[in-house]
């Protein structure tokens, strides 16, 4: 049975239609709109070796908001449903990612529980058209949905570009680790 999932949403600022494989090879298709978001799900996907496909419609005439929050909720909501009820799985996950100058750690518990704890600064508002306080959200969204508690921590950066592809790095190798099957659990769900 493949741990995969497809979820379409639409609401009244966005249309999302999203599928993702747990066990792919990290091939994406990505195509939001937001050039810059598209980058760095695409590196999600390579780096947590998922497929993962998402179109995304959004009223990026406003801003990009709207469809950076709902492709957070979206894959989230794919994620814990590609997860069921998480046989099998070594739940936690952890990784350390460098990028040039910037250092990101991210620490992941497939908990149940969905929150995020963002220690992450931007030193410039935007990165091309998209508005640096939108990866928060974007991560919120994403854990919340995804039920599951996320730790994004920075240790060094400057360059902003960098700054936000170490967290979606280490999101994805972190989460990589967490949905691996474990062999000797067996088909026990991993909670005491």
């Amino acid at each position: 049975m493949g741990r995969t999932a497809s979820i379409v949403r639409t609401t009244s600022e966005t249309k999302i239609t999203l599928s993702l494989d747990l066990d792919g090879k990290g091939e994406a298709e990505i195509a939001t709109g937001i050039g810059f978001l598209d980058h760095m799900l695409s590196a999600f996907g390579r780096h947590a070796l998922f497929d993962l496909r998402i179109t995304a419609e959004g009223d990026l005439q406003i801003d990009a908001h709207h469809t950076t929050e709902d492709v957070g909720i979206v894959l989230g909501q794919a994620i814990a449903a590609a997860l069921g009820e998480k046989r099998g799985i070594r739940r936690f996950g952890h990784a350390v990612v460098p990028m040039d100058e910037a250092r990101i750690e991210a620490a992941i518990d497939l908990s149940g529980r969905g929150y995020l704890l963002w220690s992450v600064q931007f030193g410039q508002p935007r990165i091309g058209e998209m508005d640096t306080e939108l990866f928060e959200e974007f991560f919120r969204a994403f854990a919340t949905n995804g039920l599951f508690t996320l730790h994004l921590t920075q240790y060094a950066g400057r360059n902003t570009h960098h700054v936000a592809e170490a967290c979606f790095k280490a999101a994805a190798r972190a989460l990589c680790a967490a949905v691996e099957l474990d062999p000797r659990r067996g088909r026990d769900v991993p909670s005491t």
